[in-house]
């Protein structure tokens, strides 16, 4: 049974955290001292004894000083060790803490008694140890022995998190290919021992050369170990902020395995919103068991709760995307409030070009990928160049724009289709010379890729298909780029979504006449590039087959390509922009600066509706809106309007509406929205960057996990104390494994609980030796230590003169062993 926190505030559990938890201390004067520090008024009347029986703090309320070892697998107290260390404020914005820790309010005379007490402990406290330092007591420390495992396992655990910071594969191709070369793991480690890592020298000085430092099984425990440590980090803190969303990306292949990466976005204690990458998920089987697999990832190995999740969003594209979708259908019917949003690090029109299950289209969204991997090299970025100014001599100004473009990620922008269209002509001539290559700037890998791109653009279909993309997704264009702008551009987004909408009813009701511009513009693009309009090929042989008539290019087009498109991209913003969405991003008009800009005429109310329960005082909610407006409308004229969600947060006075506070952070995990005051890199780049950093038959999970997670603080001794935990009865370098679970030995010839070895391998309950090295059926010891000749016991556990057991073959009377029992031994 797990061991819950009795502090306030805290919601640790053994389970789920890697800290020792400690029992109130059963001396009643220092278990005083326990709860008066906690704070909890309902624990005053329980006896120490009760409170040692039933409460227990974890190790986070102790100074580090008071928490020592007394051995690598055991954590104990100082004897006078007192905590210290409360979260005595944030229940005032987390009701789920609150109703359940009740915190004790001090008046003066509760204040004057504990500094009395406290004072007089201190006291006793100083005599005490001035006693103990002429008796010459000492603190238990570890042996020597102990000390050396712990330095070694450090050094392991430090060496692990410097080849995944260093983006170094465990693996070496040499290595792969199993020509006997040593892998990079084991080539650091000698590295490291001759750089003068004691510890190291000390374990492996013996280790011939040509051996195994340790076995594959034995790296997979430490960098399982190393791999959730610095998971529970970032873990800690979801759990703290309470309300997440979930966020995937694109597919990762680990050994032909589809994986998804996983992120959870929150926000922390500090108010600040954070998005952090936690593990990879397997991509395999249906659509019902992804989603139990990533119930079972968020709430069994990790302790978080579905109930909190107030927003999904799927970056994942290609085929995989309709499955994605399935899957946030389904998660939505279990947890109504885990809101599908698009993801605010991928453009709208991109996605909703990800979701339309059409083979054409996802071939060009594919293409689209392909190029942006393409034109990372130089030369190829200097040829595109070079020829769009070839193709656009006569008009400069066109030119720099697509040249301004092309360097800034244009295959990721909100108006990609646009830029295709107009940089398509210089981009097939540049692919057409690089596989060309008359130069012989470009390697044959480079030539091959550039004919495949080249082949894929240069055809009809997908000239028609970027084309009614374009078009068609004009009307969700600037929509979509105030929903991921400022939080003031996205309240607009939400506001004008209706607009959108109509748009998009007026343009399907007159789809004949756009059909017809949007044919003549893809036959023209294509006139100029020398490429014919035509029906695919495959079709026009399931007509001959068919024995159907011939139809025209036109017809055809506006039959699989316009229809689809607008149809389905109509019901995708209407899917994903739902009137609770709506609702929701509506509440951005909290924002003191929106509020300005609406003159302070707002109604939140209906906003704060769908997220009543997750409110600490919902029946107060009309009231300090209230007087948030009127905080905000008659303010000083020096006092600025904040404008973001992560600047009204940080205000000093947001505590005294714990509604509005409430209602802000919920809004911040929501995934559409822009992540504000971002640090650094984010996880999805920096994931991105380690999987472009190391060869793909070269990934490791648990590496690229510690990359991404690299800012996160890593603490070495809670590793090796995990890993001590985890498995006591292993040493690293180790080959074989103790496999005793109950202190009873196989017929292997491994040891008794005493040390000593039964002559047939048995070993007895007791852990004991007969005299004559066997043992008895029912593992006990006969009083003059022999055993009968026919192996069975006498009632009286003595043996017959004969070696033959009673006749009666009944049960001794101390409930052991009848004459049915064979012996094994």
């Amino acid at each position: 049974m797990p061991n819950f926190c009795a502090a306030p505030n805290c919601t640790r559990k053994s389970t789920q955290s890697d800290l020792a938890f400690f029992r109130f201390p059963r001396d009643p004067e220092r278990c005083r001292t326990w709860v008066e520090n906690c704070r909890r008024a309902d624990l005053e009347a329980k006896t120490a004894d009760q409170l040692n029986k039933h409460y227990r703090l974890c190790a986070k309320h102790f100074d580090p000083a008071l928490v020592y070892k007394t051995s690598p697998y055991r954590t104990v107290l100082k004897d006078t060790a007192i905590p210290t260390i409360f979260d005595l404020t944030s229940h005032l914005t987390n009701p789920r803490v609150k109703h359940r820790k009740q915190i004790k309010e001090l008046t003066e005379e509760d204040l004057k008694r504990i500094r009395e007490r406290r004072l007089a402990a201190s006291a006793e406290k100083l005599q005490k140890e001035a006693a103990d330092k002429d008796d010459g007591v000492v603190e238990p420390q570890m042996s020597a022995e102990e000390k050396q495992l712990r330095d070694y396992l450090r050094s392991l655990f430090e060496l692990l998190l410097t080849l995944s910071k260093q983006c170094i594969p465990l693996e070496s191709f040499k290595s792969l290919d199993g020509d006997g070369a040593s892998n990079n793991f084991h080539a650091m480690l000698q590295y490291r021992m001759h750089a003068g890592d004691e510890p190291l020298k000390r374990r492996f000085e013996a280790t011939p050369v040509n051996a195994d430092f340790l076995s594959s099984a034995q790296l997979n425990q430490l960098l399982d170990v190393c791999e959730n440590t610095v998971r529970e980090e970032t873990l800690m803190e979801a759990r703290e902020g309470r309300f997440f969303s979930l966020v995937t990306d694109d597919l990762v292949d680990f050994g032909g395995d589809k994986h998804l990466p996983l992120y959870l976005r929150f926000v922390n204690q500090h108010n600040v919103v954070r998005e952090e990458f936690l593990d990879f998920v397997s991509f395999d089987g249906d659509e019902l068991a992804l989603v139990e697999r990533l119930e079972a990832q968020l709430t069994e190995r990790w302790g978080l709760s579905m109930e909190d999740c107030r927003g999904q969003a799927h970056k994942v594209t290609g085929a995989s995307a309709t499955k994605m979708k399935a899957v946030a259908v389904l998660l939505m019917e279990k947890y109504p409030l885990a809101l599908h949003f698009p993801c605010s690090r991928m453009a709208l029109n991109i996605h909703l070009a990800n979701s339309l299950p059409f083979p054409n289209v996802q071939v060009l969204v594919e293409t689209l990928r392909r190029l942006a991997t393409f034109f990372t090299s130089m030369p190829a970025q200097e040829r595109l160049r070079a020829c769009i100014s070839a193709h656009y001599q006569k008009n400069e100004e066109k030119a720099a724009a697509l040249h301004q473009a092309c360097a800034d990620d244009w295959t990721a922008q909100h108006n990609v289709f646009d830029i295709l269209l107009d940089v398509l002509p210089p981009l097939v001539s540049c692919l057409d010379a690089i596989h060309d290559n008359a130069d012989g700037a470009f390697d044959s890998a480079e030539m091959a890729a550039a004919y495949l791109l080249s082949e894929i653009l240069a055809d009809f279909e997908m000239v028609m298909t970027a084309v009614v993309l374009k078009n068609v997704l004009t009307f969700t264009r600037a929509f979509g780029r105030n929903l991921q702008g400022e939080t003031a551009d996205a309240f607009c987004a939400a506001n004008s979504l209706t607009a959108v909408v109509h748009s998009l009813n007026e343009v399907n009701d007159n789809i004949d006449v756009y059909h017809e511009f949007w044919y003549e513009e893809a036959a023209g693009l294509a006139a100029s590039m020398e490429i014919p309009a035509r029906v695919p090929r495959l079709y026009v042989q399931r007509q001959r087959a068919a024995d159907m008539n011939e139809i025209q290019a036109e017809a055809y087009y506006r039959e699989y390509v316009t229809l689809p498109i607008i149809h389905s991209v109509m019901q995708e913003v209407e899917e994903m922009f739902s009137e609770v969405n709506l609702k929701v991003l509506k509440g951005l008009s909290l924002v003191p600066a929106i509020m300005g800009q609406m003159k302070f005429n707002t109604s939140e109310e209906n906003s704060a509706d769908v997220y009543r329960a997750d409110l600490p005082s919902p029946n107060t909610l009309p009231a300090e809106l209230h007087c948030w407006r009127i905080k905000w409308k008659h303010r000083g004229k020096e006092v600025r309007l904040p404008t973001t969600i992560h600047e009204t947060l940080q205000l000093p006075d947001i505590k005294f509406f714990p509604n509005v506070n409430a209602f802000l952070k919920v809004l911040s995990t929501l995934p559409a929205l822009k992540m504000e005051e971002q640090q650094g890199v984010t996880a999805g780049r920096r994931l991105r960057a380690y999987l472009d950093a190391v060869p793909a038959a070269l990934w490791n999970r648990s590496l690229a996990v510690l990359n991404v997670n690299g800012h996160v603080k890593a603490d070495l001794d809670v590793m090796v104390d995990k890993y001590c935990r985890l498995y006591p009865e292993d040493e690293p370098e180790m080959e074989v494994e103790l496999e005793e679970e109950d202190g009873k030995s196989n017929e292997d010839d491994k040891l008794n609980e005493d040390g000593k070895l039964n002559e047939d391998g048995k070993l007895n309950e007791d852990g004991k030796l007969n005299e004559d090295g066997k043992m008895n059926e029912d593992g006990k010891m006969n009083e003059d230590g022999k055993m009968n000749e026919d192996g069975k016991m006498n009632e009286d556990g003595k043996m017959n003169e004969d070696g033959k057991m009673n006749e009666d073959g009944k049960m001794n009377e101390d409930g052991k062993m009848n004459k049915a029992v064979s012996d094994q031994n």
